[in-house]
């Protein structure tokens, strides 16, 4: 295997609107208990939400994943699908869903990133642990990164944020012209920006 400092000197990291390249993914999937190959083109015309965590059997972790099997309907229902990743292997993925009491209903794909290319092509390996951070990217069905979140390591996310982030960016995709303001959730307001309502932004709301 190579060491992280080759990666991060021969890689190009992506970044907020790159096009994500066509990876090759190894994936363990609790729902069928089998293991899968998948490239990230399979992906297209779907949002792919990719959750990075920073490693099977430890602490935070469980709970981020099991908070994440609440919003699964929900992201299917704006075309969406969620992959969580570390740099486990698929061996330890099995095994940490079998014994984990959090992940007894857990049924998200989990990707083995245990040649760390995936990791360090988003930003995301730790030089030191060999380990993910707790990165989380949206790529819209186009195969472009949209949203960038990377947290350290003892503080969990949360789900329902995930989950208003990829309802505000599936409706500005198909609302061309649209943006939605702060905390905006699905049957809150949204603006039109515009010459006119620059400087006038909270009467359009009041509209």
């Amino acid at each position: 295997m190579k060491d992280i400092e080759y990666f991060y000197r021969d890689e190009e990291v992506l970044h907020l609107e790159s096009t994500v390249p066509n990876l090759k993914l190894s994936i363990y999937n609790p729902a069928t208990d089998v293991v899968e190959e998948k490239l990230i083109d399979d992906y297209t015309g779907k949002w792919l939400v990719l959750f990075f965590y920073p490693a099977d059997f430890t602490f935070v972790c469980p709970t981020e994943l099991k908070d994440l099997g609440i919003i699964v309907e929900d992201l299917k229902e704006v075309n969406a699908e969620i992959l969580t990743v570390s740099t486990d292997t698929v061996f330890s993925h099995k095994r940490w869903k079998e014994t984990e009491q959090l992940l007894k209903d857990f049924n998200i794909p989990m990707v083995s990133d245990r040649k760390w290319e995936i990791s360090a092509s988003f930003g995301v390996l730790n030089a030191e642990t060999g380990n993910s951070e707790r990165g989380t990217f949206i790529i819209s069905p186009e195969g472009v990164i949209k949203s960038v979140e990377v947290v350290t390591e003892p503080i969990g996310r949360a789900s329902n944020e995930l989950l208003r982030k990829v309802r505000s960016l599936d409706f500005v995709r198909n609302n061309p012209g649209s943006a939605c303001p702060a905390s905006w959730n699905v049957g809150l307001k949204t603006l039109k920006p515009s010459l006119k309502i620059a400087g006038h932004v909270g009467e359009s709301l009041n509209e």
